[in-house]
């Protein structure tokens, strides 16, 4: 799992509107980086809105935020239009960039075990560095104790 000082692993993905981008085009923004397991479900669902309905606090304080699932892009720009998200969705279908972040971890359900998304933001600052992380993160309070941070 990467810690606070990590330089941020750079990533090439495509977003819900197709188009390729990567950590280095938001340099001079901090960048809340924000994982979820799946989207259109009841917390990523939750946790999209908070976004949502507090992106121009974030702004104000020179943020931008993108969310990151292993869903495709047509999924990202459903889920999107959908609940009018402002940000930008990339789609990690090979999991490469959850992976790099370490977020991709055995999880537990009705006693069952399988490997998926742990819910996890990290903000990175201007130079690329990582200077919070969020880990497991709870949806209620999660926006609040975010801009509290940054």
């Amino acid at each position: 799992m990467l810690k606070v000082g990590d330089k941020a692993p750079d990533f090439k993905l495509k977003t819900d509107s197709g188009e390729t981008v990567s950590l280095k085009d938001f340099k001079g923004k901090k960048v809340v980086l924000y994982f979820y397991p799946k989207d259109m479900t009841s917390g990523c669902t939750a946790e999209a809105c908070d976004f949502r309905d507090n992106i121009k606090t974030f702004e104000k304080k020179n943020s931008i935020i993108l969310g990151v699932s292993a869903d495709s892009t047509d999924s990202h720009k459903k889920f999107k239009e959908k609940y009018d998200l402002p940000f930008t969705l990339l789609s990690d279908e090979t999991k490469d960039m959850i992976k790099d972040y370490g977020v991709w971890q055995e999880k537990s359900m009705y006693g069952k075990k399988y490997m998926g998304i742990v819910r996890t933001t990290f903000v990175i600052n201007e130079k690329g560095k990582i200077e919070k992380v969020f880990n497991k993160v709870s949806v209620n309070g999660h926006i609040e104790e975010l801009l509290e941070g940054l």
